[in-house]
């Protein structure tokens, strides 16, 4: 049998990488330039891939090595990025969707102000749905440590919500 190809896989794994993007980024410019570095960058390591092994695992890795590489060279330089994209989202008027939009606006912050261990392997579970293994095995550590890292994620964001207990 003969397996898929590994450019339509990569293909179909677009919307998964840019979620992933976005959820690191907070932006939706930036999330897409993110994944096309990632892409890029893994058609030029293409023979470091080792068939037989998750694709996307392999490029979940990239996109997050990728985006700490840029995240440590603009902490060197700090820049002002301020997300508005909630305020342009089709819905309904009034108080329930102001309310709605705000509490997202407030979770995704607090997510960005996450450690950046904690929020990729946060995003890779509970946005991305990978299992504990498959986050382990993407970003390189044991499952042990995701768990933990998992946990302290939840735990600062159910403090930063006031929800911690309920």
């Amino acid at each position: 049998m003969m397996s898929p190809d590994p450019r339509a896989e990569m293909v179909a794994l677009l919307p998964r990488l840019r979620r992933f993007a976005y959820g690191l980024v907070n932006d939706g410019h930036l999330a897409d330039d993110l994944v096309q570095s990632a892409c890029l960058k893994a058609m030029e390591r293409w023979d470091q891939f080792e068939p037989g092994t998750s694709l996307s695992s392999w490029m979940f890795r990239i996109v997050q090595n990728t985006w700490l590489d840029d995240y440590r060279s603009r902490q060197r330089r700090p820049t002002d990025a301020l997300d508005e994209q909630m305020e342009f989202m089709v819905g309904d008027d009034g108080t329930t969707l102001l309310e709605s939009r705000s509490e997202a606006r407030r979770v995704r912050e607090l997510i960005a102000q996450l450690p950046e261990d904690q929020r990729a392997v946060l995003l890779l579970v509970t946005v991305e749905g990978l299992s504990y293994k498959q986050t382990a095995d993407t970003l390189n550590v044991p499952v042990g440590t995701v768990m933990s890292r998992l946990a302290r994620a939840r735990s600062r964001l159910a403090d930063a919500l006031g929800r911690h207990g309920r």
